[in-house]
């Protein structure tokens, strides 16, 4: 009875947290569909539009070329993703699979930059990339390259995927060195196949971050055409004098491709966060 109980009281916290995390979602939804007569701003707030109108999204897609945003935050968030999972895989397997000197110092050197904010080191790599050329002043390539190399490869992605490495027993990749595997063989065909859990994950907050990224593009993007999702975005209230309807019809526009990887990925998200996760 007592644990019947205790799992009624853990849903019902979970169920309160779950709506008040949704809150914002469902009065930004609200703002985007509420139409021109409607106050916005009426107290108490009005969650259900009493003017219902789809007019705010189709004046975003009117005012603001807003597929190109979208192609734009996709090319880059998907490259991110790609080369995080590469590089990440590529660091963490020798520092979870084999011995050599400075193993551990090494490690816990790059454990050590998750404490690092990347707005203490913003300057430093604005000055690196501006003497590489990998802005939009030379060419559209370079711009893309300057959005997406800072965060290519990150410590917490390199410590995930070498903790889901340490779970896989040893015995599996004696039996692949009898068979005549080498090194890239076990590590390509089979132990990065037996963490596709982990690898979900970190695409899952790789392509999160990398999507709602801001302060970097602001900061290296000067041409319109190379402008990610969250700049455009970011324009409207500054170039329609502030009109929060069209901004909230953007946010959700914005919302949507995370809403859809998440999606596809969703079996894996649940496995890759307790999976791998205790083992050090």
């Amino acid at each position: 009875m007592k644990i019947k109980f205790k799992n009624i009281l853990t849903h019902i916290t979970l169920i309160i947290v779950c709506v008040l995390s949704l809150i914002p979602l469902l009065w930004l939804l609200s703002t985007a569909l509420k139409g021109r007569s409607e106050n916005i701003f009426a107290y108490p707030p009005v969650f259900i539009p009493k003017d219902f109108t789809f007019d705010n999204f189709k004046e975003v897609l009117r005012l603001v070329p807003i597929g190109r945003y979208v192609l734009n935050s996709f090319i880059v968030a998907f490259v991110t993703v790609i080369l995080n999972i590469i590089l990440s895989a590529l660091a963490a397997y020798p520092l979870a699979r084999m011995e050599f000197k400075g193993k551990k110092i090494a490690f816990f050197s790059i454990l050590a930059t998750i404490m690092v904010p990347f707005q203490t080191i913003m300057l430093p790599v604005y000055i690196i990339t501006l003497k590489l050329h990998l802005t939009d002043n030379y060419s559209m390539l370079a711009g893309y390259l300057g959005l997406i190399l800072p965060f290519a490869v990150n410590a917490f992605g390199i410590f995930l995927l070498r903790q889901a490495f340490l779970t896989i027993p040893k015995e599996i990749e004696e039996s692949a060195v009898i068979d005549g595997c080498n090194s890239f063989q076990i590590f390509y065909k089979l132990l990065l196949p037996m963490i596709k859990p982990q690898l979900a994950l970190l695409a899952i907050f790789t392509f999160i971050g990398s999507w709602g990224e801001f302060l970097w593009p602001s900061i290296v993007l000067t041409d319109e055409k190379l402008f990610t999702l969250t700049i455009g975005i970011n324009n409207l209230s500054s170039a329609f004098s502030a009109d929060y309807r069209l901004v909230a019809a953007g946010s959700i526009i914005s919302i949507v491709p995370i809403i859809v990887f998440f999606l596809a990925l969703q079996k894996y998200f649940i496995s890759g966060t307790t999976e791998g996760a205790v083992k050090g």
